[in-house]
């Protein structure tokens, strides 16, 4: 096992370029001075702490999917990529509008862990907060999770960022090109005695923050100005425990893009005219969060504590003429979110078969939403009463607390053979006080080298987003052009599920791999999400049943300077019967899911992704592509968008000028061939405007490393 870590070791470090002169010198080399011979050691304790931190929370059955900085780096716009469009290279994942992702036919439901330690969560938005800028390799988790992993679990996103270890130099860079593209950006690292830093900031400018409703390549009204910064600290005190420190802010803004010609329906003050296309609506996105965590390594016990704060808000500011005219509601719609927590996770190695792992997590949160609605009273048949509009005032605030218990024992009866079994319990005290006892089990068999067969399952429990549930007072609407044409509320309870997972992984030849995985997922009071206001929030309902079913493809393949990749996935998902927040639906459309099953709105039958690097010398050319068979759409999802696929090109090249100082210089294409595409068409449950993929686009990348 010695031998075994020291060698783990070593190809690390290897591949993060920071192996001393004399490793890979034939010839004798001076010695290395104190300063050196100390970054060194800082190097090489980080590397063994995160090795061991692997083994405190490690996916143990699941089926995970990796990307390391060279998947990165060939994708579409590199590094420069949104974080959502380098998810949507991963096996299963389906794009949606306004930047969301959906996972195995889910709608959300995703765990955010930035080296190993749970992010809270936030209030969706427009804004990408995490970057792919500052990701050393990315990983997503699905399937029947092992018992540390709790309440999201559709897929857990697991970044492990740069370090100062690894990543010691400087870059900045300019990325500009379509759509008035424009994002400088600087990163640094390094080490400093005990200590190393990272940190990366950015500023982007552009005129297609948000998906185009219209075919048009020149959206109307859809500019954004987004500021990013991350920072990472790592000190290590002696070479069994280190600190660390993740701090990251963000700031954006966005225009909402307009849909020139529709027709005005209300007269607001005798006027009754405006041009769609002058609308000014606009979302401001506030977030920050910062993760202090100690982990110490002491024999066969490993742990690994933290504390955590976030904070997350949304202000949507209409534009109250033009949204009169048009909807007869005008909303002013201000909501935040502040969490705080800890979480603690520990491994024991009890003996050469057992391996028993446990922890906690403890999350306060506090919701406050505050809405300034403009309408238009009415009389007992629907129309308005005069064209002077009325503002009606509604504030919520909300507490939520959520509670989490774990323990499992990793058992290996025998070498090919690992059975991971053992439970969790959560509670939560939020919108109602709810619990749940969940077994899980796992089964990874190895009958010989290069294949691994894993089985497993999983209970679920699953509450609802405190920040993403509707708070309106109903009765405050009555008789005016926001009243709800259904008055039935019943509260939003937690998705309660059975899961189970089976396939096979197999290395074919030498760098050729390629898996199967398919899962099944029957679950009661389904959790889904829509937007049913002018505002582009979302807002969560159950149905009272669901299932979810499908199966996923993976095969890669890297030879020398050849890297390949290809995703293939099918999936079914539907429900029956909402049974909570029912005021927000149309009462034809409620009165059908009621008594039939309907397709859920992120349906999507076939996703697909594929890519091909190749690196010679200096030079590295990659294309990769995505593919789509169609979200739902029509009355109650009755409906199906059309297929599209798109396609990407990338080329670059390094220059070097010193040792240590080099440009890099890229030329990306995004939708090389123009395709015009539909991501939501403004029909089908919970979904508001149309919204386009967007069409071919130019850039161009300059970046100076020091």
């Amino acid at each position: 096992m010695k031998k075994f870590l020291i060698a783990s070791i070593t190809v690390m470090i290897a591949r993060n370029f920071v192996i001393a002169q004399d490793a890979v010198s034939p010839s004798p080399s001076p010695k290395p001075s104190p300063a050196t011979a100390e970054t060194e050691r800082i190097v090489v304790t980080t590397q063994e702490l995160d090795i061991s931190r692997e083994q405190i929370v490690p996916s143990l059955g699941a089926t995970r999917y990796t990307v390391g900085p060279d998947r990165l780096d060939s994708q579409a716009q590199g590094e420069n990529a949104p974080f959502n469009q380098t998810i949507l290279r991963f096996p299963g994942v389906a794009q949606d509008s306004f930047g969301q992702l959906h996972i195995r036919g889910e709608h959300a439901n995703l765990q955010y862990r930035i080296d190993d330690v749970l992010l809270p969560e936030s209030i969706p938005g427009f804004g990408q907060e995490l970057e792919t800028r500052f990701a050393d390799n990315i990983s997503l988790i699905t399937g029947a999770l092992p018992a540390q992993f709790g309440f999201r679990t559709t897929g857990v996103i697991d970044i492990h960022t740069k370090s100062g270890a690894v990543f010691q130099q400087g870059q900045a860079s300019v990325y500009v090109g379509s759509f008035n593209t424009i994002m400088p950006s600087v990163e640094y690292g390094g080490v400093t005695g005990n200590l190393n830093y990272y940190f990366s900031a950015n500023y982007l400018h552009n005129g297609i923050g948000i998906e185009n409703p219209t075919r048009s390549s020149d959206p109307i009204h859809d500019d954004t100005d987004q500021h990013k910064l991350f920072g990472y600290f790592s000190y290590i005190p002696d070479d069994t425990s280190r600190v660390i420190l993740l701090i990251s802010g963000n700031h954006s803004d966005f225009q909402i893009p307009n849909n020139p010609g529709q027709t005005p329906v209300f007269s607001v003050n005798g006027i009754s005219i405006f041009d769609s296309a002058r609308l000014d609506e606009n979302q401001t996105e506030q977030s920050s969060y910062a993760i202090l965590t100690y982990q110490k390594k002491m024999g066969d016990l490993n742990f690994q504590a933290s504390i955590f704060d976030r904070y997350s808000s949304v202000l949507f500011r209409p534009d109250e003429l033009g949204d009169l005219i048009f909807n007869g509601v005008a909303s002013r719609v201000d909501r935040d979110i502040l969490s705080n927590g800890l979480e603690l996770d520990a491994s024991y190695k009890l003996n050469d078969q057992h391996t028993i792992r446990g922890g906690l997590l403890f999350t306060e949160q506090h919701a406050t939403v505050s809405t300034a609605t403009l309408v238009f009273l009415t009389d007992a048949m629907g129309n308005p009463i005069n064209d002077t509009p009325v503002q009606i005032l509604d504030d919520h605030d909300k507490y939520g607390y959520f509670y989490g218990f774990y323990l499992q024992d990793e058992w290996k009866p025998f070498e090919q053979l690992t059975i991971n079994f053992g439970g969790r319990f959560d509670v939560v005290n939020a919108f109602s006080n709810e619990n749940q006892l969940s077994p899980r089990v796992n089964v990874v068999y190895t009958p010989f080298k290069g294949t691994a067969i894993h089985a497993g399952y999983a209970r679920y429990f699953t509450p609802p987003p405190l920040e993403a549930v509707e708070q309106s007072t109903i009765a405050k609407f009555n008789g005016t052009t926001n009243e709800s044409a259904i008055k039935e509320d019943s509260s939003v309870t937690a998705e309660r599920a059975h899961y189970f997972d089976v396939g096979v992984t197999q290395e074919i030849t030498k760098g050729l791999n390629a898996g199967i995985d398919g899962y099944y997922k029957s679950s009661h009071s389904v959790l889904d999400e829509g937007q049913f206001g002018q505002a582009l929030i979302l807002s969560s309902f159950n149905y009272k049943r669901g299932e979810i079913y499908g199966v996923e493809f993976t095969s890669s393949y890297d030879h020398e300077g050849f890297s390949a990749y290809l995703n293939f996935a099918y999936e079914w998902a539907r429900g029956t019967n909402v049974s909570s927040a029912q005021f927000l639906f149309d009462p034809a459309e409620l009165a059908y899911i009621q008594k039939n099953w309907v397709f859920l709105d992120h349906d999507q039958r076939f996703t697909g992704s594929a890519g091909a690097s190749y690196t010679w010398h200096d030079w590295k050319a990659a294309v990769d592509g995505l593919y789509g068979n169609g979200l739902r759409s029509g009355f109650a999802n009755t409906m199906k968008l059309h297929p599209y696929e798109t396609f990407n090109l990338s080329l670059q090249r390094r220059i070097k000028i010193t040792e240590k100082n080099s440009v890099t210089v890229r030329f990306d294409v995004v939708n090389l061939f123009d395709k015009i595409y539909e991501i939501r068409d403004g029909s089908g449950i919970g979904v508001g405007a149309p919204q386009f993929g967007q069409r071919r686009g130019f850039y161009g990348t300059v970046a100076y490393s020091f």
